[in-house]
Parts: C-alpha cells; structure tokens; sequence
C-alpha cells in the first residue's frame, strides 16, 4: 500500500524509518506495556512522539481518536495504526503483534500454573489477595471514566440506564450498545446541545481531510485478506467440530466478542461473564476475577483476560491432556479476538479523517461511552458481591434479576484489602503493580494464617 510521506517532528519522513529500527521500538513499547491503555498509550506517546519524533503531535492525536472509536483495544489498535503509517500493512502488523505477544506469552504461562497448581495455599492466597485488589481497579476505572464522559444531564441518563439493562433486566451488552448508539444519534438531530462531543469543530483548526494512502483497490484487497483470515479459520472450526465442540463456539464466542467490545476489557467483562460463566459454562465467577487480576498484572492489553477464559474453558475438557486443551482453547481466544483488530485498522485506517468529521457518529459514540460507564458500574457491583460474598444467585422479581446474598458470609479480609488497594490507588495514586502485589502477599499471609 502506497503510503504519503508526512514529517515528523525530527524531520524525518514517515517512509523512511528505518523497519529494523521501528520493529527494535515497537518490541520496547510491548515490554514496556504495563498499567493498562493509559500506561501503554503514554509510553507509545513519549517513544513514537518525543524521543524518536516519527509522529506528530497531531498524527499521534488522530490516530488515538479513530482508535477509541473501534471496538477491542484501543492501545494494541494505536500500535498497530502508527506501524502502519511508517511501513503499510506490514509495519502494522510487526507492530500489533509485538504488542501482545509478550502480554501473551506471559498469560498462557500464569494460566498454566494456575490449572496446575491453582490448589496449593500459597497460589490460592496470591489469588484471593489479587481478586480483591482488583475490585479496586475496576471502582478507579469506573471513577476516571465516568468524569471524562458524562458531561451533561442526557450522558447520566444514558449511563444509568444502560445500568439498569444489563444488572437488573439482564439485556445483552451488544443490545446495549446498539440502544445507546441510536439515542445518541437521534439526539444528535433533535438536542445536539445535550451531547457535547456532537457540537461542531473548529473547522479552521480541523485536520488535513487527506486520505493517507488512499489507493481503494488496495485497501480492499487488504480488508479482503484479513476478513479471509478471520471468518475462513472460523467456518472451518465450525463445519469440522459442529456446534457443541468447546473450541468452535470459542471461536464463534470471541469473535462475536471482538465485534462488540467498545470499551475495553473492562465493559466487554459483563457480557463474557453472562456467557462464558453462565451460558457456556467454561468457568466460573470467581476464576473470572482471577483472570483480570492475571490480566491486570502481565504486559499487553487487559483484554488478554479473554485468553485465560479460552484456556481454563479448553482445560476443562474430557478426554484430553488438560494443558495441551488449555493451550488450544487461550490460542483459539487470542486468535478470533485479536485478527478483527488488524481488520479494523487496515480497513478504516485509510478513511480515518473521513469518519472523524461525520457528526452524527460522534454523537452515536458519544452515547456508547456513556453506556459504557453504566456497563462498568455493574462489573463493579458484579465484581464486588462475588469477591465480599463468594457466590451467589439472581432471583427474578418482576422483571428485574436481584442478588439473592447472605451477610452472615461477609469476608471481612477481603473487604479489608480491597478497601486498602482502593486507598493506595485513588487517594495515594501509587503503581498499579506495587497495589497488586502488596494485596496479593496479604491474600497469602490471610490463608496461610487462616
């Protein structure tokens, strides 16, 4: 693919990086990859941007907005499209897949340990300290997202009604999305002065509207292929295995879950947990907690999570070795979860100043993230009653589905040390990974005491 040349800061034109020198900065950015997207796009920022000067401000700026517009992760997707600026689709692709490979090579290896050893005490302890550090997590996402996108009283109204959805009435998440993405382009025609990210831009300041690389037949071609490489595994899984085989509706499973994942790992958790735990049964509840607490602590994006429902759901088999089946399954999630996001990038990349000005689907979006914030806000409370209560069921009252807890199980321990990562990381602001590993040292001195 034809790629314009653009200068960056430095000087330098976009095609003429050096590949051996960006694929060298991309591997640095995948093992540099902790905290999370903000962590990560920070990092990409400060070697793609102020030390190499490869992009612009602006280019890095345009990038990060189509990239927050798509579903799956935004920071492997940002790695991705910056590759894919300097060398094409080959540079995209060097770029994306050292992004995740460290993060998952790292979660196939702590998936592992836990199916082998997930019942000896001091595993069992870093477990229980770590699932209780993460409600914490997941409560300051919840504060920082929520501040960044309800700006107004129509934003509230969407968030707590996407809330009220999928906790209480138990909609589909993808329903939700898509209820969200019609109000806000609806009031986008009717209200526009209630959504604020639909207000129009400063057309003086706005971006060169230039197509980079903008040959279509190449850019079908490219779509072409990686839809290829997507659906033709998929259909092959299914006709070969038939519905009912673990490892076809995992594919099936997680590539309907790269469609439909605005928001991150985060958001896309509420609707693996109502399949993965309570349709297909692959894991449960409490696994699920310990999985985002390994995500949490590995390189790569948190959607890596995805990778450790694929492999303890593969494990789980009859019939075969567990960890041969566990590795299949977390391959078989890695692959339909991540191929969509090169799809998405190598397709949309070339028209991203295009979608940027189309102000209907600023406002659609704007509604999703606001939706998002009420589908975090029941990850919380999900999250919370499993870690403070153990398990337990929903009782149907009308049309609504309540928790059914009992309070004589309180754990106090676990309340204690989520209530200690909650302090250490919101009032103290200390390091995602310091918080972790202190709560998961308290969770093995709680169980080795208890």
């Amino acid at each position: 693919m034809a790629i314009e040349t653009e200068t960056g800061q430095a000087g330098r034109g976009l095609d003429q990086v050096d590949q051996g020198e960006a694929t060298r900065a991309f591997a640095r950015i995948g093992l540099l990859s902790f905290g999370g997207p903000a962590a990560q796009i920070a990092v990409m920022h400060r070697i793609l941007v102020e030390e190499k000067g490869w992009l612009t401000e602006k280019q890095f700026l345009h990038a990060l907005n189509f990239c927050m517009l798509l579903p799956g992760p935004e920071a492997m997707q940002l790695a991705t499209y910056a590759g894919w600026l300097m060398h094409g689709v080959r540079g995209g692709l060097v770029a994306g897949l050292l992004f995740i490979a460290p993060g998952l090579v790292m979660m196939l290896a702590l998936s592992a340990v836990f199916i082998v050893a997930g019942d000896v005490p001091v595993i069992a302890g870093l477990l229980y300290g770590l699932k209780a550090a993460v409600l914490a997590v997941v409560v300051q996402a919840l504060i920082k997202v929520s501040g960044r996108a309800l700006g107004s009283a129509a934003m509230i109204v969407i968030a707590v009604s996407a809330f009220v959805g999928i906790a209480l009435l138990r909609l589909p998440f993808p329903l939700i999305i898509a209820l969200a993405a019609l109000i806000g382009a609806a009031l986008h025609i009717m209200a526009p002065h209630l959504l604020p990210a639909a207000k129009d831009t400063d057309k003086a300041d706005a971006p060169d509207a230039t197509v980079r690389g903008q040959n279509h037949g190449a850019v079908a071609r490219a779509a072409g292929l990686w839809l290829a490489i997507w659906l033709v595994p998929l259909a092959a899984l299914l006709v070969l295995a038939g519905p009912g085989n673990m490892f076809a509706d995992a594919a099936l499973f997680f590539s309907q879950t790269a469609i439909v994942t605005f928001g991150g790992a985060y958001a896309v958790l509420a609707y693996v947990g109502q399949q993965a735990v309570d349709l297909y049964g692959w894991l449960t509840p409490d696994e699920m907690l310990i999985g985002l607490g390994l995500a949490e602590t590995t390189l790569g994006p948190l959607v890596l999570v995805l990778v450790f429902v694929g492999f303890v759901g593969g494990a789980s088999l009859g019939g075969m070795e567990s960890l041969a089946g566990g590795l299949l399954g977390g391959l078989v999630a890695a692959f339909f979860t991540f191929v969509p996001c090169f799809l998405w990038i190598f397709a949309g990349a070339p028209y991203v100043e295009a979608l940027r000005h189309v102000r209907w689907l600023a406002a659609a979006l704007a509604a999703i993230t606001a939706a998002v914030v009420g589908v975090i806000a029941n990850l919380a409370v999900w999250f919370g009653l499993n870690v403070l209560f153990g398990a337990f069921d929903l009782v149907r009252t009308g049309p609504l589905y309540l928790p059914d807890i009992g309070w004589a199980g309180f754990d106090w321990t676990a309340a204690l040390i989520g209530i200690a990562a909650a302090v250490a990381l919101i009032r103290f602001r200390l390091g995602l990974f310091a918080v972790l590993g202190a709560a998961a040292v308290a969770g093995v001195v709680a169980t080795m005491l208890a």
